[in-house]
């Protein structure tokens, strides 16, 4: 039985012939992140900024609208959980002493019978030390990829793949401040498995480079780069469209709870699947040219 063949095993597209075009592009899109960054801010979460979770349930389903009204003096964020029965109320308040007070008031908007499923009260302070330690998690996940592939293959690759790593979360953490998604800790669970999925592709990559070199010794970097790209090119794109159409179901029924973490994964797996072509394989032929 013949299956479908999306992409040809033997393709013969030449990415390196446009390297400077996609670089210049690149650097242009990293530069324009950064100054987003700088002039809008994130639109940090209550994870990062303090406040209130609560998850609550009733035997009925709940009037989200009528709520939502009685609550539009705390700037309530809620969202309805499966057949509406079931609510996630969060509250952007910041001073641990007004987090009781409020607390107190929404359990007397709310009534009797409600169970609290959950109840979370973010200060400030704790906030401020996530915000530290998801930045550190960040650097050092990045660092180590560095390290392993340093280990795995040389210096060159390494430089190469975190090339296209700070690439990839710089253009994840621009999107944020551009749409002003809200940036929590999915959010940063989302970068961590964009790196992931951005290095497992460069590896596949720099696997069969590193094949090609032994085999083709006498064969130009460059055309050697280009063959390795054309033979794991069907690869590539077979593993990122299904993982593009997994991420799809995910931003469609995971809701608005789920909304950082899948938009994050639908841009980060393009953005992932192009640095890994066109940023990390063309970075080891521009370093042998500065050598």
């Amino acid at each position: 039985m013949n299956l479908i063949q999306l992409v040809p095993i033997t393709a013969k597209f030449e990415f390196l012939k446009h390297k400077a075009v996609t670089f210049t592009l690149s650097a242009i899109l990293v530069i324009a992140s950064l100054i987003t960054m700088m002039v809008n801010g994130m639109n940090f979460g209550i994870d990062f900024t303090g406040g209130i979770a609560v998850e609550v349930e009733k035997s009925e389903k709940i009037n989200v609208p009528n709520l939502r009204k009685l609550l539009k003096d705390m700037t309530p964020e809620i969202q309805s959980v499966g057949e509406g029965k079931t609510i996630s109320i969060r509250l952007p308040i910041k001073e641990e002493a007004e987090q009781k007070q409020q607390l107190g008031e929404l359990k007397t908007i709310l009534g009797e019978g409600v169970q609290y499923r959950s109840v979370d009260m973010v200060g400030p302070k704790v906030g401020g030390e996530l915000i530290e330690k998801g930045l550190y998690a960040l650097l050092l996940s990045l660092l180590a990829i560095g390290f392993y592939i340093w280990i795995r293959f040389e210096m060159t690759f390494a430089l190469g793949a975190l090339t296209a790593l700070f690439h990839d979360v710089i253009l994840t953490l621009g999107l944020f401040s551009l749409t002003g998604l809200e940036f929590n800790l999915t959010a940063v669970a989302a970068i961590l498995t964009i790196a992931g999925y951005s290095v497992n592709d460069t590896v596949v990559v720099y696997d069969r480079v590193r094949e090609n070199l032994r085999k083709y010794r006498k064969k130009e970097l460059g055309d050697l780069l280009n063959l390795s790209l054309n033979e794991t090119f069907s690869r590539t794109i077979l593993t990122s469209l299904t993982t593009f159409l997994a991420v799809i179901a995910l931003a469609i029924f995971g809701g608005s709870v789920l909304g950082s973490f899948s938009y994050a994964l639908l841009f980060g797996v393009i953005v992932g699947t192009y640095s890994s072509i066109y940023i990390a394989v063309p970075f080891l032929l521009r370093a042998k040219d500065l050598r």
